[in-house]
């Protein structure tokens, strides 16, 4: 998976979403992998790192969630 940057003419032909754990995220419960898959898709354009893979009707938008985007999304929650 090449890492890309966040494309909004890309966006707006997502079918599909996808989420990967970069190995240096360690052990997470299942439900904080559910709020933070969820959170790091809702704002794809601040994630560490994201590409496109191109499937038969649009696009699947696939992110890798790493260490950085859990301290920022555990930050963005404490503040709200």
């Amino acid at each position: 998976m090449a890492e890309e940057s966040y494309d909004p003419r890309r966006e707006t032909l997502v079918v599909e979403t996808r989420t990967f754990w970069d190995p240096a995220v360690g052990n997470l419960s299942e439900q904080d992998r559910t709020w933070l898959a969820k959170a790091v898709h809702a704002a794809p354009e601040k994630a560490a790192k994201l590409s496109y893979e191109r499937a038969h009707t649009g696009f699947a938008r696939q992110i890798t969630v790493t260490v950085a985007d859990i301290e920022r999304l555990y930050r963005e929650k404490m503040s709200s």
